[in-house]
């Protein structure tokens, strides 16, 4: 009779080989089920791509876009890095906001008191003299109508609020990651679940979820709150304290709980760095002739606006969406109307924020993601013809429009980060990780994006381990019948991971104590 342990370390092989080489499959690696067999290894090992494929019949089409997730992956390794550098730039890393007005739609004492939850906050004369509040508010008129409210304002083309300059603080943030703060509880939901069941075209969450019996404009609305929400759990989980051993760092369990385990999520994310790139290409001339020099050398200046170019070049090969296919038919205006009165009530929505930190970048991202829809859905040619409209947009909407894709992209690239940490977890702790997320799930501990579908938790810990074996076996297979050289490169690495696994069962703590009990 063969020795458990062999078929153990089998079992272990048969694994190690699929997640070297990624999960192959005929379809798109986010499924819209949100039933959960599978779908973690379909999220956490898929293998991105390379090539750019927008000109080709696409292989895994991103929905209500012109794009497919193989384009986005493409470019965006070149593209975080361009963005990275881009945002500490002196323009495009100051940022005017006013942290301190009241929530309008409830009253709001609950305040983060964790450190993290505070900012680091820069004095004005630190700023060049361009860029103050004072200065730009002589030079930023618009002729719109404007809409006056303590502290902020909207035009009739805008789908936010805007800060007006009265008040603020200037920030660095470049000093003011995105990341775990310790803001939870009561306030936080509170903040979601507005935004999700009072802003969504007077309908709740669960019917907003039932896509295919909305039109193409609440589809859209819906996934960019969906996905604004995913990518800042993304960050949160990337940038995640551990408070045992007060080390940052990526929080595995916390990306498969929130993210991984819902595909749709994911999915969204994708859409928003779409909707995002459409906008920036659409913006291209614009942006290329914005003045960014204040304070930097004129060698400075220059790498910004190359950083700025190879940019605005990934958003017009990427950037696929067809903006005219939305706010079309006899009721076209009072649809869009609506549509910016919701997305103006969510940017409002962020006063309501308990924590500092969170506020600042929840500000940042629906002004740049309003940013991106006022270009897309009402701006004409003319209007984004720099020689005729030099004061289009205010400077806020271009540092949150650019600071808002850079937060997708990074979002993006934070899931690589992931899908190698999946990779190199043992077997025992991607069930366990697949256990926790399906309790979250059961005990609804994180806030939803979507509601799930009903999660069969019947089957037993071996089953799933069966199931996932023979899942990974047939992966193996697939791949090394086509006789590639991953193959052999598989089986090496795997087998001496199976060889440190032995050694590692056969190991003795002690004389009289058996092979090691996690094993």
């Amino acid at each position: 009779m063969q020795h458990p342990l062999y078929s153990h370390a089998l079992f272990l092989f048969l694994i190690n080989l699929s997640s070297i080489c990624g999960l192959a499959s005929d379809v798109s690696f986010l499924s819209d089920t949100l039933v959960r067999k599978d779908q973690l290894q379909h999220v956490l090992e898929h293998e991105p791509a390379h090539r750019v494929s927008c000109e080709q019949t696409p292989t895994g089409p991103i929905e209500t876009t012109l794009c497919d997730y193989e384009t986005i992956e493409s470019v965006n390794n070149v593209l975080f890095d361009q963005l990275h550098e881009l945002v500490q730039t002196p323009f495009f890393k100051y940022f005017r906001v006013d942290l301190y007005r009241e929530c309008p739609f409830w009253e709001e004492n609950v305040f983060c008191m964790n450190k993290d939850c505070s900012i680091i906050t820069v004095d004005e004369s630190e700023i060049p003299e361009q860029w103050r509040a004072g200065t730009l508010s002589k030079l930023e008129r618009s002729e719109d109508h404007r809409e006056d409210l303590p502290g902020c304002y909207y035009r009739d083309s805008d789908f936010c609020f805007l800060d007006d300059m009265t008040e603020g603080d200037y920030v660095d943030l470049s000093l003011n990651p995105e990341r775990f703060t310790g803001y939870v509880g009561v306030s936080a939901h509170r903040v979601w679940r507005a935004i999700y069941e009072e802003n969504c075209f007077g309908e709740s969450e669960t019917s907003l979820s039932k896509m295919s019996e909305q039109c193409l404009e609440k589809k859209v609305y819906y996934k960019v709150i969906s996905g604004l929400h995913a990518s800042i759990s993304t960050h949160i989980c990337h940038e995640h304290l551990d408070q045992a051993t007060g080390q940052w760092g990526p929080d595995l369990q916390c990306y498969v709980t929130r993210i991984a385990s819902h595909p749709e999520r994911l999915q969204y994310i994708y859409f928003n760095t779409v909707l995002l790139l459409r906008a920036v290409a659409r913006l291209g001339p614009y942006l290329s002739a914005y003045d960014y020099c204040a304070s930097g050398t004129h060698e400075e200046d220059v790498l910004t606006y190359s950083r700025l170019e190879k940019v605005l070049e990934i958003a017009q090969l990427a950037g696929k969406f067809d903006e005219t296919s939305l706010f079309k038919g006899e009721n076209a205006n009072v649809l869009k109307e609506e549509f910016k009165q919701h997305f103006r009530n969510v940017s409002r929505i962020m006063d309501c924020v308990g924590c500092d930190k969170c506020k600042l970048w929840g500000k940042i991202q629906t002004t740049g993601l309003g940013t991106a829809m006022k270009v897309l859905f009402e701006l004409d040619e003319n209007n984004l013809d720099p020689r005729l409209n030099a004061n289009l947009l205010q400077r806020s909407e271009v540092v949150a429009l650019i600071n808002t894709l850079h937060r997708f992209s990074e979002s993006l690239h934070a899931v690589e980060v992931f899908r190698r940490l999946w990779r190199e977890s043992s077997v025992e702790e991607s069930v366990k990780l697949i256990r926790e997320a399906e309790k979250a799930v059961k005990i609804n501990i994180s806030p939803p994006l979507q509601p799930s579908l009903p999660v069969s938790t019947n089957a037993p810990p071996a089953a799933r381990l069966v199931e996932v074996m023979q899942n990974r076996a047939a992966l193996w297979v697939r791949v090394c019948k086509e006789g590639t050289i991953e193959c052999a490169e598989m089986v090496k690495v795997a087998m001496r991971r199976v060889v440190e696994i032995l050694v590692s069962v056969a190991s003795l703590s002690g004389k009289d104590q058996g092979p090691r009990d996690e094993l």
